[in-house]
């Protein structure tokens, strides 16, 4: 095995590339389970964001444009969710697997014709005199828009769940939506606007993959990253910056079993690429100890009969 092959510049900046989608993924599924809903449906909507974003990009040649539709498409499959389980009342664990699944067929159905085709490239944002500096430059400021975005997302996430009106009135529903209720506040509305938010920022991590990560569409080429977006929620223990420090540590992972397949490490491959996967089921494991840090009303039914 040639460690040296392994570049510690370039190791560092394709980990921040690599987590941009589950982050992105994550920040928005916190928010909904603060709401106090849990949609297992992670994976169809950035799957569904991934094609839409793909097909928009390529008929316009705007990577912009791509990623606007990639939050509307996963925002519009969240609604579908939200009027499951909000509306209808039906059980979100089976609602959210079933919006896996539909994602999963219908971004099969409409990426047929795009298989193949490369999308235009999204630029990097090179900061002048920033981007020049030694290591740190690579690292921090030679990345595409969407790398600084996800950071940005998670930053006003934070300030809005702590120091806003609004926040505190979704962690209240999140908590005890009985008592949001008799308060006066709309339960379902804000849980509606929780999910579809979760929505286009699950249509954004994808579209990131296609268009960003894997510049090219693939059937399934999510690949579970909705499901690590969900363990990442949980090893946040619902905190906006855990869940950046989560997605870099799935991130690191992730990049780091692609560098040393490539120095030529002794174990099978199939060990390395299993390895995010592992990681994933033993955080899961471990934080299930301890519930006590979930919202208290996180999957629960809500009707306004109660």
């Amino acid at each position: 095995m040639d460690l040296s092959a392994i570049n510690p510049v370039l190791l560092i900046a394709s980990l921040m590339v690599a987590a941009t989608p589950i982050l992105l993924a994550g920040i928005g599924e916190l928010v909904v389970e603060r709401a106090g809903v849990l949609n297992l449906g992670v994976e169809g909507m950035m799957i569904t964001g991934a094609i839409c974003g793909f097909a928009i990009a390529v008929n316009t040649g705007s990577p912009f444009a791509g990623f606007v539709a990639a939050a509307v498409g996963g925002a519009a499959l969240s609604l579908l969710f939200a009027l499951l389980t909000q509306v209808a009342l039906a059980n979100q664990v089976a609602s959210g697997l079933a919006l896996t699944l539909f994602g999963l067929g219908l971004s099969s159905l409409l990426g047929q014709g795009y298989v193949g085709i490369k999308p235009p490239a999204t630029g990097r944002l090179e900061i002048p005199v920033l981007s020049d500096l030694p290591f740190v430059g690579r690292i921090l400021f030679g990345h595409d828009l969407m790398v600084y975005f996800g950071i940005a997302v998670v930053a006003v996430v934070w300030a809005f769940l702590k120091f806003t009106r609004a926040g505190l009135i979704l962690r209240a529903v999140g908590e005890s939506h009985d008592a949001a209720h008799a308060l006066g506040y709309k339960v379902k509305r804000v849980r509606v606007m929780a999910i579809m938010f979760g929505g286009a920022c699950a249509g954004l991590g994808g579209a990131y993959i296609s268009l960003v990560r894997v510049p090219q569409w693939t059937e399934g080429m999510t690949a579970g990253a909705g499901w690590i977006a969900l363990a990442l929620v949980v090893f946040a223990s619902w905190k906006p910056w855990r869940v950046l420090l989560g997605a870099y540590l799935f991130g690191g992972v992730t990049v780091l079993q692609l560098n040393l397949q490539a120095a030529g490490l002794a174990i099978p491959v199939e060990y390395l690429s299993m390895s995010p996967y592992l990681i994933t089921i033993l955080v899961l494991v471990i934080m299930s100890a301890d519930k006590s840090r979930a919202p208290a009303s996180l999957g629960r039914i809500f009707h306004a009969s109660q």
